[in-house]
């Protein structure tokens, strides 16, 4: 089980309302996670875990229980929004969550690596656009950007990359273009579509992405695709266990979705007793590799 920093110890004078993050505690054990260490996690076969993160005291406690990656995802629109769909959150909403993640992770000393969604239409008109949409985020406190879709992105994400702005890419369901692909379903069954993901994935990696959000993608391609991508990092949500890392839903593997559960998450809640016992539980689990169950969360 990963090392994790011991609980912040609250005193009488020390204590505020609200929820309020302790003060920052001693400098933690554990490696800031960085591009070579990501590097170096694949290379040992030690799983990738992340999870996704809006505010400042859930990034705390997610850091403090050994998540290696923090996204803070366009999904905020539907969990903390109240949208339908991703579509329409800003770019400013984004800018909001990732600067209020990143002050939590700075006041506890945090070592987690931060992803940064780029919103729908805040990329797609042009490469310029792209970098200035990137920059605000970088200088809202992510380490990366992360962008939807392959093939026309491959040239916005080597314009980033030559501009030294690290990006993760995502294939497979895109939730930004839910409505074009017809709705929330799996992709890359057939054998064109596996072909045209692993065309895309190829590209993305040699653009420069370094990491490859791998979603609702048949577990056997999303394996075959962890082998042939060296040095692009893949992370799955309903990917089946054979990728680099695994990420969820903060609120999915807290059990506090409101609507039906989809089939790879997980509920690490009952009988944890904390959230950040649960998180731990969901940290083990992926590095043990019994999360997911390819009988269970996979297709």
């Amino acid at each position: 089980m990963p090392h994790t920093a011991a609980p912040h110890p609250v005193s009488g004078s020390s204590v505020t309302p609200y929820g309020t993050l302790p003060p920052a505690s001693p400098l933690p054990q554990r490696r800031p996670v960085s591009l070579p260490r990501l590097q170096q996690m694949r290379d040992a076969g030690d799983k990738i875990t992340m999870l996704t993160a809006y505010d400042a005291t859930f990034a705390a406690v997610a850091d403090a229980a050994g998540v290696e990656c923090l996204l803070i995802g366009d999904s905020l629109g539907m969990v903390c929004q109240g949208l339908p769909s991703t579509v329409g959150v800003s770019l400013e909403t984004m800018i909001y969550h990732t600067e209020s993640v990143a002050r939590g992770l700075n006041r506890v000393q945090g070592t987690a690596w931060l992803v940064a969604d780029l919103p729908f239409g805040s990329y797609h008109e042009s490469k310029e656009q792209a970098l200035r949409s990137a920059c605000a985020l970088m200088q809202a406190g992510a380490h990366m950007v992360k962008l939807e879709g392959g093939g026309w992105t491959t040239e916005t994400v080597r314009f980033l990359v030559e501009r030294g702005i690290p990006v993760c890419a995502h294939l497979g369901l895109t939730p930004q273009t839910v409505h074009a692909l017809g709705g929330y379903r799996v992709q890359g069954k057939t054998d064109q579509a596996a072909r045209t993901l692993r065309l895309q994935a190829r590209e993305l990696q040699d653009a420069g992405a370094a990491m490859l959000v791998l979603e609702m993608v048949p577990a056997a391609l999303a394996t075959e695709l962890t082998n042939e991508l060296a040095q692009c990092h893949t992370i799955g949500i309903g990917a089946g266990n054979g990728t680099a890392g695994q990420v969820l839903v903060l609120h999915d593997m807290l059990g506090m979705n409101l609507g039906k559960m989809a089939k790879f998450v997980h509920d690490f809640m009952p009988g944890a007793g904390s959230v950040r016992a649960a998180m731990q539980a969901y940290v083990y689990a992926v590095k043990a590799g019994t999360f997911p169950d390819n009988a269970v969360h996979a297709w």
